[in-house]
């Protein structure tokens, strides 16, 4: 029986790797040779300069990089995809800022004096309605990890009603170290903190409480305090219901929220992890006023098609894609206050515009249509990939791969690539056939608890069914040893990431870049030119999204 069952797999994966596997064109290698990694670092030196003010949604900076990016595509030839024949698909955001002065938070106990909280230091909040101010008394709900996932028959809802209510979770997933249940040691969707709200207020609650705890969030508080209080922006037209009181609180008010009510927060956080847990209504109500600035403004992605073939058609497009956005600037600070994120992300929009003009520019017509789209408020939560998942430029069941860049420092030539999400696709064993050829080592995600595939542009092209994935390094490279790159990414990390020293080196090495840039590139014509479209896996949790997509 076990011969019968490998023999099975065997031929399984021989015939995923025939359905992909296409021999490449001369003139594919030839536009694949093209890739410049000076052009690529032409264009992060300048998304990076200081003119482009950290490129922050709806400022000036911002508009100046899409209009550049814009322009190259246009230059290159490619045709406009975005608004009324524009490359340009404006967004509507809107901007909440909590006014620390004006919100006032506070615990009320049913016996017991109130324990009011204090602005960053014990909460973040933000108002999701988008109105000025609002203000809610209302109990809080203990709802375990305020899960529903009917795949693994866990449901933290069960038996109450939180309609009216404050719920109170916790971040992350319910523990597990079988890979089939909650991903086993690898977060899922379901652990991550834009789930634990968006479900709270499909469930009716007018609030979430999420309790920060470092091992479980595998951050720190201050990553939740400086990426939640300062302006968090929405998109304004989103038909979805939202929270009028998104908040984190952390874990020592947890511990008095609870003792408030004759309980011990590590005891529940342990008995909500477990079968049978209960959601009960603690004898505490959350109350708030939120006063909030309110910013409506556009932003856009940059969107351009190079038609193939088929297009008009039964495409089977390949879509790539990087985020343009950064976090903008401190307005009034003395010395450096421009985020420029030459890392993060102008490398992936130098990189997006290389190709595009690799692509246009090498003559082939392919056989389905090729998108690249430059896509805005990343940092603010995947908000432009979202918009774009939910407006494509051609319907997304014609859309065959999406394939993501998202800060590839220029450090030299990797030896090793992390393609987290390719092995959810019928398309892995042709990722990793290309990986071999272009001398590069398939290596894991190193830190899945931390649920990176949830973290960037590509999921949400995944959330409406598309096969979707990011090219990413390992730690290898040409010339060192791997403890060398280690550190390099350790070091970006701990001192430049999301900081005012992301800047442009001129010492930076692109050719690692141009690299996989050819990867992508080799990817994309392969799934263009293949007989059948690129699916997820049998019992991916995206299959349904893409099946719904192909109705």
């Amino acid at each position: 029986m076990a011969a019968v069952l490998a023999l099975s797999l065997s031929s399984a994966l021989c015939n995923s790797r025939h359905l992909f596997a296409q021999a490449i064109p001369a003139s594919v290698k030839t536009a694949e040779a093209s890739i410049d990694p000076e052009k690529i670092r032409a264009h992060v030196k300048f998304l990076s300069d200081d003119l482009l003010e950290g490129r922050g949604p709806g400022l000036r900076g911002s508009e100046i990089a899409a209009k550049y990016i814009a322009t190259q595509l246009a230059l290159d030839g490619l045709k406009p995809a975005g608004d009324n024949g524009t490359f340009l698909q404006q967004i509507n955001f809107v901007g909440m800022n909590a006014i620390p002065a004006k919100t006032t938070v506070a615990l009320l106990p049913k016996s017991g004096s109130p324990i009011n909280l204090r602005y960053a230091d014990d909460y973040t909040i933000s108002n999701r309605t988008l109105t000025p101010s609002v203000d809610i008394d209302a109990p809080v709900v203990f709802v375990g990890y305020g899960v529903t996932a009917p795949e693994f028959q866990w449901n933290d809802f069960a038996g109450v009603d939180v309609k009216g209510k404050v719920i109170l979770c916790i971040v992350g997933d319910p523990p597990s170290t079988d890979p089939k249940f909650f991903g086993g040691d690898a977060l899922t969707y379901y652990g991550r903190w834009t789930y634990k709200f968006e479900q709270a207020a499909r469930m009716g609650a007018l609030g979430a409480l999420i309790i920060h705890r470092t091992d479980l969030a595998s951050y720190g508080w201050d990553v939740v305090k400086n990426s939640n209080t300062s302006e968090k922006t929405y998109l304004r037209d989103d038909k979805n219901p939202q929270l009028q009181a998104a908040s984190w609180i952390q874990l020592d008010v947890a511990s008095k929220l609870f003792a408030s009510a004759g309980l011990d927060v590590n005891t529940e956080i342990i008995a909500a992890g477990k079968r049978g847990f209960k959601a009960v209504e603690l004898p505490v109500h959350f109350k708030t006023h939120i006063e909030s600035t309110v910013r409506p403004f556009q932003s856009a992605n940059v969107v351009a098609i190079l038609p193939g073939a088929n297009a008009g058609g039964k495409d089977q497009a390949v879509m790539y894609t990087a985020h343009y956005d950064h976090l903008g600037l401190v307005q009034g600070m003395a010395g450096d206050n421009i985020y420029n994120g030459a890392a993060d992300n102008a490398t992936g929009c130098g990189m997006l515009l290389e190709m595009a003009r690799a692509w246009a520019q090498s003559g082939i017509k392919p056989p389905h249509s090729i998108i690249f789209s430059a896509v805005t408020a990343e940092e603010q939560g995947l908000l432009g990939s979202e918009y774009l998942g939910q407006h494509p430029p051609i319907p997304a069941a014609q859309i065959a791969l999406d394939i993501n860049y998202d800060m590839i420092l220029p450090i030299g030539v990797p030896l090793e690539t992390n393609v987290n999400g390719a092995q959810r696709t019928t398309f892995f064993a042709a990722v990793e056939e290309t990986a071999k050829r272009f001398k590069l080592a398939i290596v894991p995600d190193p830190r899945p608890s931390a649920g990176s595939y949830y973290r960037s542009d590509h999921f949400s092209l995944s959330r409406v069914g598309i096969p979707a994935f990011s090219i990413e390094t390992g730690d290898l490279y040409e010339g060192h040893d791997a403890a060398w790159g280690k550190k390099q990414h350790a070091d970006f990390t701990a001192h430049d990431y999301h900081n005012f020293t992301d800047n442009y080196h001129d010492d930076w090495d692109f050719q690692g870049n141009a690299k996989l840039d050819r990867f992508g590139m080799d990817l994309g014509w392969q799934a263009l030119s293949a007989p059948t479209s690129v699916q997820w896996k049998a019992g991916d949790e995206f299959e349904a999204a893409r099946q719904s997509a192909s109705k």
